[in-house]
């Protein structure tokens, strides 16, 4: 069997997580860790969070996307 592993760039990988319709109606995403880490890093990802001014949380393996600037408040933790 033959596997193709597509190589995606850190451009590629950040215009297609904030053009989700839920980003571009200032809801939230969610994309894992790992595919963060691996395609852009954890500094390039946190520089671009800050210049667009959303906020971000961390649970398991999973990274959640405020796409807005409003607060965050955890409810519960």
């Amino acid at each position: 069997m033959n596997h193709v592993v597509s190589r995606i760039t850190p451009e590629l990988w950040f215009r297609h997580l904030f053009s989700a319709q839920a980003a571009l109606d200032g809801g939230v995403v969610r994309r894992k860790t790992r595919d963060m880490e691996r395609i852009v890093g954890r500094d390039a990802f946190e520089r671009e969070l800050r210049r667009r001014g959303y906020s971000a949380v961390e649970n398991a393996d999973q990274i959640v996307v405020f796409c807005n600037a409003e607060p965050v408040r955890v409810v519960v933790g």
